[in-house]
């Protein structure tokens, strides 16, 4: 494995890194990011392995180990971190988040230019802590933007990003990826729903949506 720039890197650090890497490529084949747009971060201790700047993911290799501490000082690695850096930072900061996705999807990025919330369509948002709200535009990679994402994320684990995409965080870089995918289908079933001539989409209510929330914390297997 390459030498870091700081740190060596350890055997969970390599695992994580792995991970990351399968979940950026991942990003790139269901076609939630094009190029290099979008970026994949996750939490190894007080260390954030995070996808380095403008590198193609099909070119990372696992000598690529990016990371830095919480305050954004480059501990791994000797290829610049992602320009979102400060976005991802702060979900850590301020959330028990272990991993952060954020893409560029087409469908999401568009109903952030029309609304500054997803309708609730469907009681998928529940998952995502209910209606999911749209943060102002900031430029890209500024403090400004981490400051809106954080308050459009206050009690969600999910947000859209006005005219840019969308950021979501889990325990794991499967359910980060998971809210992801479903964020970007529920804004596909909106717009396609709202763009029938003559007819309003059908939305669920507050009452519904705690309904949803409270079945969800129990679904899937045990243990």
């Amino acid at each position: 494995m390459t030498q870091s720039r700081v740190g060596r890197v350890s055997a969970e650090e390599s695992e994580a890194w792995e991970a990351l890497v399968a979940t950026a490529r991942r990003t790139v084949a269901d076609g939630l990011v094009v190029g290099t747009s979008g970026n994949v971060s996750v939490r190894v201790g007080d260390t954030v392995l995070v996808t380095p700047s403008g590198v193609p993911y099909d070119r990372l290799a696992p000598g690529d180990v990016t990371g830095v501490d919480l305050d954004g000082r480059q501990v791994l690695g000797a290829l610049v971190p992602t320009s979102e850096l400060p976005m991802h930072l702060a979900v850590y900061r301020t959330t028990d988040a272990r991993a952060v996705v954020h893409t560029h999807a087409v469908h999401a990025t568009a109903v952030s230019l029309l609304v500054p919330e997803l309708p609730p369509v469907h009681y998928m948002a529940a998952a995502l802590g209910g209606p999911v709200r749209v943060a102002p535009y900031a430029a890209y990679g500024t403090d400004a933007l981490a400051r809106g994402m954080l308050a459009a994320l206050t009690d969600r684990t999910g947000c859209l990003l006005r005219n840019h995409g969308t950021i979501t965080y889990g325990a794991t870089l499967d359910q980060a990826y998971d809210r992801t995918a479903q964020l970007e289908w529920m804004c596909r079933l909106w717009l396609t729903a709202a763009a029938v001539p003559g007819h309003t989409p059908s939305l669920l209510t507050p009452a519904q949506l705690e309904e949803a929330a409270e079945r969800l914390r129990g679904y899937g297997q045990r243990g």
